[in-house]
């Protein structure tokens, strides 16, 4: 992690719940095939630190395919094929703003301050939601409450209902951007047409700050 993230967070990675926490998460990597690769677990607080964060774009957990989970959400190892919300994340931007991405490593975003954190940080391969309710959502719950306190402005993204339940954590000073979530299921719903990107950049304007460059 940063240096800032393992500061204000050295309180929270005392509690007891994130002791037992870590405890059921070195088990299930020891037995089972878990993703991201454990080392990469907190890759979205290596990247960005807490005060470069820009724009915070919040998923839910870990792509549980082989290979595909590097600790940033909806981001995926480079030499593997788009799962279907980022195809559609992709769509919307080229629709949005002409960008046209292959590319589905999204770590050109997190170097540019695009906190890419999902509310649960693991998953058993093959099993969408297996790490649920095991004490991540209080982490990173505590996570989104301290970039909420930040008094430099963000943009937080919340797409679909799980994400935007954490609308209530987040302070007006910030602007949220809500829409349905990417997935084929949901997209039509609301996500496609909701031009989130040139949203976030002409906010980033506003604030006489740049805006991201969204190509990969």
């Amino acid at each position: 992690m940063g240096r800032e993230w393992e500061t204000l967070l050295a309180d929270e990675v005392a509690k007891p719940y994130f002791m037992e926490l870590q405890a059921f998460i070195d088990h299930e990597y020891q037995t089972k095939t878990i993703y991201p690769p454990k080392d990469e677990i907190y890759r979205a607080f290596d990247t960005v630190d807490y005060s470069d964060v820009r724009v915070v774009i919040l998923g839910q957990d870990p792509y549980p395919g082989a290979n595909q989970a590097m600790g940033l959400s909806f981001s995926i190892h480079a030499d593997q094929p788009l799962p279907r919300s980022l195809v559609n994340i992709f769509k919307e931007l080229h629709d949005d703003l002409g960008i046209t991405n292959t590319c589905g490593d999204l770590m050109p975003w997190a170097k540019q301050g695009v906190f890419l954190l999902n509310t649960v940080l693991s998953v058993e391969a093959g099993n969408a939601n297996s790490h649920r309710n095991q004490g991540w959502e209080m982490f990173t719950d505590r996570v989104i409450t301290l970039l909420s306190n930040r008094e430099k402005p963000m943009v937080f993204v919340l797409w679909g209902n799980a994400a935007r339940r954490k609308s209530v954590l987040i302070h007006s000073r910030h602007l949220v951007v809500e829409s349905a979530h990417p997935s084929p299921l949901s997209a039509r719903n609301g996500f496609f047409g909701s031009r989130v990107f040139s949203r976030i950049n002409t906010w980033l304007v506003s604030q006489n700050d740049k805006p991201i460059d969204w190509r990969t």
